[in-house]
C-alpha cells in the first residue's frame, strides 16, 4: 500500500489527538502509534519554571509539514495525521500531535519518530519561552 497524508496542518487552534486518530482509521492497517507533544514547566536552560510557549510560524510551514508527512507515509507505507499548534500555549497543552497507521507496528513506530524528527529539524516554526517571572527567550532559531 502507499502511504498518504490525512491530515497536515497548522492551527492556532487546539490539537485533539482523537481527530488524528480517527483520521488515519483504516481496516488495512495492523498498527497505529501516536504522539503528542505537550508544554511543560521546565527546560534545561531555564533558570525558572516555564509559564507558556508561544510559537510562530514562516507561511509555508503548512506546505513544510505536509512535506514531511509525505515523505515518512511514502517510505512507511503509512496513513499520517500531523498536527502543529502556534500561538501562545499554556503548560499542558499539546503543540505536537502525529498519529500514525501503518500495516504494522514496526513501520507505525519509524514513521511516527521520522515525522516528530523531521518537525524538530525542518519545520519553520520557533518558540519564545516564558518564565513564570517574565523572562523570555527564543527557541529553535537556527536549528
Amino acid at each position: 500500500m502507499t502511504g498518504a497524508v490525512r491530515v497536515a496542518r497548522i492551527s492556532d487552534s487546539p490539537i485533539a489527538l482523537g481527530e488524528h486518530v480517527a483520521a488515519v482509521d483504516d481496516p488495512r492497517m495492523g498498527a497505529e502509534t501516536s504522539f503528542v507533544g505537550r508544554v511543560r514547566d521546565h527546560d534545561p536552560d531555564a533558570a525558572g519554571t516555564v509559564a507558556a510557549l508561544e510559537y510562530t510560524s514562516h507561511p509555508d510551514a503548512e506546505t513544510v509539514l505536509h512535506r514531511i508527512a509525505a515523505g515518512a507515509a511514502e517510505r512507511h507505507g503509512a496513513l499520517v495525521a500531523v498536527s502543529h499548534r502556534v500561538g501562545r500555549l499554556e503548560v499542558g497543552e499539546a503543540a505536537v500531535v502525529i498519529a500514525v497507521a501503518a500495516p504494522h507496528r514496526s513501520e507505525a513506530f519509524a514513521a511516527c519518530r521520522e515525522v516528530i524528527e523531521d518537525i524538530k529539524r525542518e519545520l519553520p516554526v520557533w518558540k519564545r519561552q516564558i518564565e513564570a517571572d517574565g523572562t523570555t527567550e527564543w527557541k529553535g532559531l537556527g536549528g
